[in-house]
């Protein structure tokens, strides 16, 4: 078979996987979301009602939903961009909070510098998360250290020495929550969809998105993350420098992990809530496998759970329905995208 044939069949291949990934995979979550409705709920058809319609009803909780997708994005594109340079970041959770505690305490001390202290503040924020994942990639290069042990094992300790300085040294005493102090009112993210909570950070989070795919498929540094991803040992023969596109890529990761701390805290909460992050790190993954790690498909895919999330929400408020149907549902797209996805890898394999 030529080398052209193989080519076309590998990208059908590849075309085939997002398919089935972005359409097939939520399709059979929201059908065992209704059977689970029906099996759980004491109202079935009003439950059903709320979940999957409630979070249409209204612009608030419209923005909400689509602002709660806001996040995911930006875990997504940080997964993506470590997959396809063939390494796998598992400490979002951590990275998600340390760029969102960085951004605050930036944000703090300049407080007077407005809408330019906002973005050096964001900034601190995400090349924290960035240094913190690219760490992980020092020790991959340098000593073949396993990432996802590593990105995993640094987030679990950054966790608690965080949530030492929020309910300690920063700790706001003027609420009852275990918070920082807020953030002034001119630094931070604008309301586009009053009166949801929908931000400017959906829009940068959509910018984002267009960005990383042009990176990814249009660039030099790009096409080296991809091949090194793809097959290291002929990336290394051709000349790229695989170590170092390894701390990149887990560079890269890390600082999508902190822009989504930091679009949280200056979009919405203005403040470090303890462990406000948790989830995060998982959602933003499994909105990755769901996009069968394509730029193109996050957007949507994103805002597919976001929607799960909103509709569980609004459901446990009106109905009987706990939210951990949610988790449930996440825990069902996560199993089919992950088989799917080792499947179809050992189908592209045989073929090329």
């Amino acid at each position: 078979m030529s080398s052209s044939v193989k080519k076309d069949k590998n990208i059908f291949l590849r075309i085939k996987i997002l398919f089935r990934s972005a359409l097939i995979i939520p399709l059979i979550a929201v059908l065992f979301l209704v059977l689970l409705i029906f099996i759980l709920s004491d109202a079935p058809a009003r439950t059903l009602y709320f979940f999957f319609i409630g979070p249409f009803r209204n612009l608030f909780n419209f923005g909400n939903m689509l602002n709660s997708s806001v996040p995911y994005i930006f875990g997504a594109l940080g997964i993506i961009i470590s997959m396809k340079a063939g390494h796998l970041n598992l400490g979002g959770e951590g990275q998600v909070y340390l760029g969102a505690f960085i951004t605050i305490i930036t944000a703090l001390a300049l407080d007077t510098f407005g809408i330019s202290g906002a973005v050096i503040a964001s900034a601190a924020g995400v090349l924290s998360a960035g240094a913190l994942s690219a760490f992980s990639g020092f020790c991959k290069a340098k000593w073949n250290a396993n990432e996802l042990i590593t990105t995993f094992l640094l987030s679990c300790a950054v966790i608690p020495v965080i949530n030492y300085f929020v309910t300690g040294p920063f700790l706001d005493p003027q609420t009852s929550l275990l918070s920082t102090k807020k953030i002034a009112e001119n630094m931070r993210l604008t309301l586009i969809l009053k009166p949801s909570n929908l931000s400017s950070g959906f829009i940068i989070a959509v910018l984002f998105v267009f960005i990383i795919w042009f990176f990814l498929g249009k660039t030099k540094t790009g096409y080296e993350l991809r091949m090194a991803g793809h097959n290291e040992m002929f990336a290394r023969y051709g000349g790229i420098n695989t170590k170092r596109n390894t701390v990149i890529a887990l560079f890269l990761s890390g600082c999508f992990y902190g822009l989504a701390g930091s679009a949280a805290v200056i979009g919405n909460h203005y403040s470090v809530i303890k462990e406000f992050s948790a989830g995060l790190g998982w959602s933003g993954l499994t909105t990755a496998l769901i996009a069968g790690f394509s730029p193109a498909a996050v957007i949507p895919c994103a805002v597919f759970l976001a929607w799960i999330n909103s509709g569980a929400r609004i459901a446990m408020q009106n109905t009987g329905l706990t939210f951990e149907v949610a988790y449930i549902v996440q825990a069902v797209i996560f199993f089919l995208s992950t088989s799917l996805l080792v499947k179809n890898s050992f189908n592209i394999k045989r073929n090329e």
